[in-house]
């Protein structure tokens, strides 16, 4: 019979804490038999790395009260009965509207989140000390319907020498699914709108050098067979799967740091929650000294100016966003055009 609740101990700054865990038998991951009891285990034995990349700043936790193939919620607010070692922050979402938001700085934090059947955890750019200003210009690079890993692991050294000209060093990871992440540290020195500008600007120079496979066209029907930088992902209060976060998919996938020599032969799909302790153990976190050197996005800000004199302005936010400064409307192309009465009648005169 399934045990209904066992009580783990986790070590932590101010000694071990005691974290109760309900259902530690529910399989959570069905297709490859990973119980809670599983996945508070893996977050334990990757506490270390993972806090460093996702503690002390807010964090969005995806949770399935049943299991990945069940219903799905976030959670960003702390809920009532959160333990005082779960802590929080205010943070200002894009709205203007301010709230607590949950921050995890220790292991119990961590398996408290499992036992909230947390799966996937999405952690901000900024951390609690500066929630406006991120200390991370994150890409990613999103393969499009016909393209896949293979194609996003192609772009992204281009991408890297991009961002070196810029003078910012770029890590990477997967994503846990079919995409890849570059993160570079900056100094938290720039809001959400600049760092987002920034990542466009990065991304227009690559799509120049690169027309054939790399796009940031925003609207779907415009892509192609290409990967799609998604420059959206650089706004405040939109987040992707931190670092050794699992993944709500059949093989319980994680997003996992890799070195950029094991990019050409790395197969995404091997990294899961059976199988990213032992590869830490064997060769260590590839982001240990992440934001020992952070960088600025001075350059490609002036590359964004650049195109903007050239005549490249803002592009298109996400659609739950208030209407931005100079963005231009939010009606994807096909549609516009059969509403436009101008191109209507040059249809007509033809």
């Amino acid at each position: 019979m399934a045990t209904d609740r066992i009580i783990l101990e986790i070590p932590g700054p101010d000694g071990g804490r005691e974290v109760g865990l309900s259902s530690p038998d529910r399989v959570l991951w069905p297709a490859a038999g990973i119980t809670k009891r599983d996945l508070a285990e893996y977050l334990l034995a990757v506490a270390g790395p993972f806090l460093a990349a996702n503690g002390h700043r807010p964090v969005s936790l995806e949770r399935y009260p049943a299991s990945i193939e069940g219903e799905m919620f976030f959670s960003k607010n702390p809920p009532k009965g959160a333990p005082p070692f779960v802590e929080t922050v205010t943070v200002t979402y894009n709205s203007g509207r301010r709230h607590p938001q949950i921050v995890l700085t220790e292991p119990a934090a961590v398996v408290w989140a499992a036992q909230m059947n947390t799966v996937v955890f999405h952690p901000w750019a900024s951390r609690t000390e500066n929630t406006d200003n991120p200390v991370e210009l994150r890409i990613d690079l999103d393969p499009q319907p016909g393209t896949d890993f293979a194609d996003a692991a192609a772009v992204a050294p281009a991408l890297r020498e991009v961002l070196a000209e810029a003078g910012l060093e770029a890590w990477i990871k997967t994503s846990g699914n079919r995409g890849i992440h570059l993160f570079c540290p900056i100094e938290p020195e720039w809001e959400f709108l600049d760092v987002r500008h920034a990542v466009i600007a990065a991304g227009r120079e690559l799509e120049r050098r690169m027309p054939d496979r790399v796009t940031t066209n925003w609207w779907k029907e415009e892509r192609g067979k290409r990967v799609f930088i998604d420059f959206n992902q650089a706004n405040r209060d939109r987040t992707m799967a931190g670092a050794y976060s699992p993944r709500a998919l059949p093989t319980a996938t994680v997003a996992t740091p890799i070195t950029w020599d094991e990019l050409a032969g790395v197969d995404p799909a091997s990294f899961t929650v059976r199988t990213v302790p032992q590869r830490l153990a064997e060769v260590g976190d590839p982001w240990a000294q992440f934001g020992a050197s952070p960088g600025t996005i001075d350059t490609l800000l002036e590359w964004w100016e650049r195109d903007l004199a050239d005549g490249l302005g803002e592009l298109p936010f996400p659609p739950e966003f208030p209407k931005m400064p100079g963005e231009p409307p939010r009606v994807q192309p096909s549609r516009a055009r059969k509403t436009d009465p101008s191109e209507s009648e040059t249809e007509g005169s033809e």
